[in-house]
């Protein structure tokens, strides 16, 4: 986690946080919990929640938990729907930052804000894969075009 931290302009939430500041704080919320999955350990919700938001659970920010909650829960519903998507990929190949993101555009777009545009929800994704994600295009790697492209093809009413 600490490379996510470090080239971040990231901020506690407070009373003026705003909703890509929530929106990272998911990210990094389920990056945690996949950790504590992959570790076998179980996954301490409120602990993930109270510490990133450096609130009590109850006071933490509703998209946050609902984020984390839902992502646990639907997991494997959302690797199957990856993965079903993916060409001469898997989604365990992924990296741990794309595999939290991958499950927050899905939950976001599915259980969290039934409603919401598509469009929306793959601009987050596109916008932390750029923020998140190997973006060097000398290197020949763009991950948020695999990112833009397996949303399009994933979330779908």
């Amino acid at each position: 986690m600490e490379q996510i931290f470090e080239n971040d302009e990231y901020l506690f939430p407070n009373e003026e946080t705003t909703r890509n500041q929530y929106q990272r704080v998911a990210l990094f919320a389920i990056y945690d919990a996949l950790t504590y999955i992959d570790m076998g350990e179980p996954v301490d919700v409120q602990n993930i929640v109270s510490s990133l938001c450096d609130s009590d659970y109850e006071d933490a920010d509703y998209f946050v938990k609902a984020s984390l909650i839902y992502a646990i829960k639907y997991k494997d519903e959302a690797i199957e729907a990856y993965n079903a998507k993916m060409r001469k990929w898997t989604f365990d190949r992924l990296n741990r930052v794309e595999q939290a993101l991958l499950l927050l555009s899905y939950v976001h777009f599915n259980y969290v804000e039934p409603n919401v545009d598509k469009k929306i929800v793959i601009n987050v994704g596109v916008e932390l894969a750029k923020a998140y994600l190997d973006n060097d295009p000398a290197k020949g790697k763009e991950d948020y075009k695999f990112v833009n492209a397996i949303l399009e093809n994933v979330l779908h009413r």
